[in-house]
């Protein structure tokens, strides 16, 4: 499950470093680019919608690899898209059918012992992070030597796999909201919203940093395909690979929350992602600062998702698909968000700007994070 869920995670984040690219193949501006990623991540939270509450009350073991049959087509489609309006359009399918990871993480919080969920979300989730890293590493390389439209299809083949895969070795899980209808299964959704204050405040956390962490590395290929640095994209590629200090977040957020150590972490990790932004403001013209920007920035932001899903599956077991609806659709919006942003903040302040922002985003999450009462 962790490593199926790096795979599909991984298609969100393909087009990441290969927006300079793209623009030029299909002669679009910047800003139109971006919208790439910003169509993805919508296509993301309408799967979250839609597809990921259906997790409480269908069979798993023919749903989630349905959900990637569908990724998997999608993808073909961005592979030989004649068009930017076609990629574009692909895009949106994209990230609707990568929404089979959300329904692979509650369910593997719902098979793990109660003492041990904070491990077993954080291992999960270290796959998953681990997929977002080398996605962009992958794309980066892959389009170096064999054009970006073999990143897209070869990912294509990795989805079809994966779905047979999952068909076949997905565990039996009872389904607790067996009996209720789809519109019913929706509408709950915003029920647990309204009454679950936890699952709210750690919505905040999670969409403040997410916002941020979004427009960092949507612009980052900006910052390295022009001066001073002028990188290929195998090398911005590359520079994902740093994400791996989010995945060694994942891990240690877990066990301190095992450990009861919730509040504080959560406070700790946010002021890493605060300290990062600040470095990449201040001295951006410097690829040692960025590094090391980004590695606190990766650790941060990661650290305090795994606090905040630990959290919230601990709320309501028998509707944990529904919580992830909740939690991850208000994530990605807030991604999508700052995806859409991040074009006209690098044409209208810079690299500078939008650093800066993602700064101020992550200081009201602290803000807001100082006001939790101790349980």
């Amino acid at each position: 499950m962790s490593v199926c869920s790096g795979i599909a995670v991984a298609n969100i984040y393909y087009a990441q470093p290969l927006l300079h690219a793209l623009g030029n193949a299909f002669a679009i501006h910047a800003t139109v680019a971006t919208l790439i990623t910003t169509l993805t991540q919508l296509g993301y939270a309408i799967g979250l919608v839609l597809i990921v509450p259906l997790g409480d009350r269908l069979d798993r073991r023919r749903l989630i690899p349905g959900v990637a049959l569908a990724c998997s087509f999608s993808l073909a489609v961005a592979a030989a898209a004649p068009g930017a309006e076609w990629f574009i359009g692909a895009s949106l399918g994209v990230g609707i059918g990568a929404t089979c990871t959300q329904l692979m993480v509650p369910l593997a919080a719902h098979l793990a012992a109660p003492e041990q969920r904070g491990a077993v979300v954080g291992r999960v989730m270290a796959g998953l992070l681990i997929g977002i890293l080398l996605a962009r590493a992958f794309a980066g390389i892959v389009a170096d030597h064999l054009g970006w439209r073999a990143v897209f299809g070869l990912a294509a083949l990795a989805m079809l796999a994966m779905a047979i895969v999952l068909g076949r070795y997905l565990p039996a899980v009872a389904t607790p909201a067996a009996g209720m209808g789809y519109a019913q299964t929706l509408t709950s959704v915003g029920r647990l919203i309204i009454d679950l204050p936890v699952l709210r405040r750690r919505i905040v956390y999670g969409s403040c940093g997410f916002a941020g962490f979004t427009m960092i590395w949507t612009g980052l290929s900006f910052l390295l395909a022009n001066p001073p640095y002028h990188y290929t994209k195998t090398v911005i590629g590359l520079f994902s690979l740093l994400g791996a200090a989010g995945s060694l977040g994942a891990g240690f957020a877990g066990r301190l929350f095992d450990r009861g150590w919730t509040r504080s972490a959560t406070r700790g990790f946010m002021l890493s992602a605060i300290t990062a932004f600040a470095l990449m403001a201040g001295l951006w013209r410097t690829v040692g600062v960025i590094i090391i920007g980004l590695l606190l920035m990766d650790f941060g932001v990661q650290g305090v998702q795994i606090l905040n899903q630990s959290t919230i599956y601990t709320l309501a077991p028998e509707a944990r698909s529904r919580i992830t609806t909740a939690y991850m659709t208000c994530f990605f919006l807030a991604g999508a968000a700052g995806s859409a942003l991040t074009g006209t903040l690098i044409q209208t302040y810079g690299w500078p700007g939008l650093t800066v922002t993602a700064a101020l985003l992550e200081l009201a999450a602290l803000g807001f994070a100082l006001t939790e009462r101790a349980a």
